[in-house]
């Protein structure tokens, strides 16, 4: 079933709006569109943000011209007025923009909530936006004096479920926010002095703060929590901890929050938190690597404790709009083993793809210390995008499951389409082919051969309209056709959601109880494949550092003989790998032969050795790659920079404008970055950035060579320069005040962390680089992608030059195209 992308654009030429308790709801509008077109490639096209960008974006009037589509047909603007409910509704949504207008007395600050759309240009400046409409967006803005623009592209949701817009005015410049409150449950016998909640400090001040601090008061037990820097006119996700230890019996209790500064109260409200009785599903809280913020997982816990083995654990990955708490209760006690939900970071998050992938890895690294499961006994399921996260997770990862049990989903994003768009199912260009290549990881249709070490069990109800059966059906033709060990399941009359027993069906469960993960020294065989080692690399006993053709697929398909002590076989795109050695003993004489190379002959020298094979003419003996050099480690592509705790830096250099939009860009894209990911972000200056003091975390960097003072600090040795007018490539250069610049370069003072970069030539280049559909999940954006402004215009033939750096990060090693 596709999904496509919607958006819209209103009009107030007066102040239409009416007044209730101080909100201004808007009542009158203008629409347009189709204009735009966001996908999951980095490919993007925007008609209107062309215009805007170039200052020829007139005043929007009923029946005037936008532009004109590929049939020469007319793009118009046209009124739209809002409902009872205050939302705006209609065909010409479609792909549009709105522009709204506000007629102010006097500068001033107000809070505006936009709901149902992807984003706002706010007096020109982007903002984050609420595609889902969950209505906690209230952003900080600085009003002036006089008339006020607005431009809202509208999402898929904001079409079919309408858009509002408002203005509240706030009484104190700084303010809680408890509407999107991340918390923790107090759970029998767990550790309960410390939990970790978050919830959002809107900044509506025109001063950046810091030495902020909040203190939690429950049940008598104090504790003091500081807050990060709260950049002006901003909101933030922040983390403070709640001693509940005292908190016993069951139920719901409030725990003070007071936000404070220099020792003086700024704001205060209350968070509930709750005591569940013994047995009862719970959420608990973490606070994740990938960012520093506050994350939760939820849990059906085990009955009883009928066994003394250790439990099997369940990691159930929930779908669209399903909290993971409720997704732990659909589950009953098991007494064989827990049930373990991340959250993917948000209901819909990322599909279980990029960061929701990695949230699900660091909830299972947690629930492993947690709960010390059966390291045999650990499995992988889910509905809905949970079925497309358990298909993916599956072929991702087929090392770490001993079974997987997918119920509605569907395999690959492509297929399905979803709100950000959709992924071609082939390349008209090899420009696209670059740009395509980004998001192989994505392609579950491409890796079905990793289902072979696992069991797997598809379920799905025949009457489904939203996840089609087809979806399984397909994939059960394509798992017939090679796979010794799955279950077919077709509900008869089931829907989408045909109650608990879509996900606690018991002959799933009874499926799991047959399976194990055999110990890597049992593996006599193994096929895999993977498109991207910085994602996935290993398999049991090989591991695949290194690729010949970065992007594309490789594949290992080995076997490993104890009694003639060799390994053998077949590799495909395969530059360095290695292999771990657990089963043969010291001083044991290995044969090893590999696409038939000649024979590399090994003496063991230790046990548990692993030894690295790099593959020239022939295959030959060689060391670990070193951390320099793309790895298992840090591998690109562009949004690997988003991770690792990353920093935004943004550019105070060079003109206002300039100077301007680099902080603009940061907090558009960590006010999007904390909607799509319930994520936190430090953003500071690049006066103030200095690399020691963030060690081993990654920066995203705003601005070029000019404007940036920490360019050389962390890009001194980049063979990528952007200045004023010009990129330079290696030997390559491209001129013009218009280009942008996307790029990843590992930090060389890390052996982890990377840096992206967003940058322009000048003005109208870092304008270009604006729209952050790198945060949709599944998106491809190579390692550096170079493209004009007329991109938003043009297409495709705008982007000059696209690909991925070498395995020394190299240029004249790497694989690029230009146009």
């Amino acid at each position: 079933m596709k999904k496509t992308l919607f958006t819209l654009i209103f009009l107030i030429s007066l102040c239409t709006a009416t007044r209730a308790q101080s909100v201004y709801y808007f009542s009158e509008g203008l629409a347009v569109g189709p204009c735009t077109q966001y996908g999951r490639e980095a490919l993007y096209t925007d008609q209107l943000a062309y215009l805007l960008y170039q200052g020829k974006l007139e005043k929007p009037q009923d029946g005037n011209t936008l532009v004109k589509n590929a049939k020469g047909e007319d793009i118009k603007w046209r009124k739209v007025a809002a409902d009872t409910s205050h939302r705006f509704r209609g065909d010409s949504f479609s792909n549009g923009y709105v522009y709204l207008t506000y007629q102010s007395s006097k500068e001033q600050t107000a809070i505006l909530t936009l709901t149902g759309h992807d984003m706002a240009y706010v007096n020109g400046a982007p903002r984050g936006g609420d595609m889902y409409r969950y209505g906690w967006m209230h952003l900080p803005v600085k009003l002036k004096k006089g008339t006020n623009e607005i431009y809202a592209r509208v999402a898929r949701f904001g079409r079919f479920g309408g858009i509002t817009a408002s203005l509240t005015f706030p009484e104190k410049p700084v303010s809680l926010n408890t509407a999107d409150l991340t918390v923790a449950d107090v759970v029998p016998g767990l550790k309960n002095d410390s939990l970790w909640v978050g919830l959002t400090i809107v900044n509506a001040g025109s001063k950046t703060l810091t030495g902020l601090q909040i203190k939690s008061s429950l049940a008598g037990k104090e504790i003091i929590t500081s807050v990060p820097t709260l950049q002006a006119m901003s909101l933030r996700k922040v983390g403070l901890v709640v001693n509940a230890a005292d908190v016993l019996a069951p139920g719901k209790q409030d725990a003070t929050i007071v936000l404070f500064q220099n020792g003086k109260v700024v704001d205060q409200t209350k968070v509930t938190i709750e005591s569940v009785a013994e047995g009862k599903q719970y959420r608990r809280t973490f606070v994740s690597e990938m960012d520093g913020s506050v994350q939760y997982y939820a849990v059906s816990p085990q009955y009883g404790s009928v066994s003394k083995e250790k439990p099997a654990l369940f990691l159930s990955v929930h779908g669209a709009e399903v909290q993971a708490i409720n997704q732990a209760r659909a589950y009953k006690p098991k007494d064989w083993g827990v049930v373990v939900a991340p959250t993917n970071r948000r209901p819909r998050g990322f599909n279980w793809e990029d960061w929701g992938r990695l949230d699900a890895l660091e909830v299972l690294a947690i629930a492993k210390k947690q709960y010390q499961p059966d390291p045999s006994r650990i499995y992988l399921t889910g509905h809905s995008m949970g079925g497309h996260g358990t298909w993916f997770l599956g072929a991702t990862y087929p090392e770490k499951w001993a079974a997987i049990a997918p119920s509605a989903g569907y395999p690959t994003l492509s297929s399905y389409g979803s709100h950000d768009g959709v992924i071609p199912d082939s390349a008209g260009s090899p420009m696209e082919s670059v740009l395509l290549r980004a998001s192989n990881a994505s392609n579950v249709l491409a890796l079905t051969s990793n289902y072979k070490s696992l069991g797997v069990y598809v379920a799905h109800g025949d009457a489904d309209r939203t996840v089609p059966v087809t979806f399984a059906r397909q994939m059960r033709d394509i798992l017939g056709k090679f796979h010794r060990d799955f279950s077919y399941y077709e509900h008869i009359g089931g829907e989408h959601w045909y109650g608990d027993i879509s996900v606690d069906w018991p002959p799933l469960f009874n499926f799991f109880s047959w399976h194990s993960i055999p110990a890597d020294t049992a593996v006599s065989a193994i096929d895999f494949k993977t498109a991207n080692p910085g994602i996935s690399g290993k398999m049991r006993w090989a591991t695949i550092h290194q690729q010949i053709s970065g992007l594309n697929y490789s594949r290992l398909q080995l076997s490993m003989n104890k009694k003639d002590k060799s390994f053998s076989g077949a590799t495909e795109n395969v530059a360095l790998l290695s292999l771990d050695l657990g089963a043969f003993e010291k001083g044991t004489s290995v044969k090893i032969s590999f696409d038939g190379s000649p024979a590399v002959t090994y003496e063991v020298k230790e046990n548990n050795e692993t030894i690295y094979l790099k593959k020239e003419a022939n295959w030959q003996l060689t060391v670990a790659p070193a951390p320099t050099q793309k790895g298992i480690h840090r591998n690109g592509t562009f949004k690997d920079g988003f991770r690792h705790r990353m920093v935004f830096v943004y550019a105070t250099g060079g003109n206002k404008d300039e100077a301007g939009w680099a902080l603009e860009k940061a907090k558009y894209d960590a006010e999007t970055w904390y909607y799509r990911g319930n994520g936190a972000v430090d953003i500071i200056s690049d006066k103030d950035f200095r690399p020691e003091n963030y060690a081993d975390r990654s920066v995203v960097l705003y601005g070029n060579k000019y404007s940036n003072l920490a360019w050389d600090k962390l890009l001194a040795a980049c063979p990528v320069t952007v200045e004023n007018g010009k990129i330079s490539i290696g030997e390559k250069q491209f001129v013009g005040d218009d280009l942008a610049a996307y790029f990843v370069w590992p930090r060389q003072d890390s052996d982890v962390a990377s840096v992206a970069v967003i940058s322009g030539t000048g003005k109208k280049g870092f304008l270009a680089a604006n729209a952050n559909q790198y945060f949709s999940g599944g998106s491809g954006f190579p390692d550096l992608m170079i493209f004009s402004l007329d991109m938003l215009k043009n297409g495709i033939k705008e982007v000059k030059m696209a690909g991925f750096f070498g395995n020394d990060w190299s240029v004249e090693k790497g694989e690029f195209v230009t146009n």
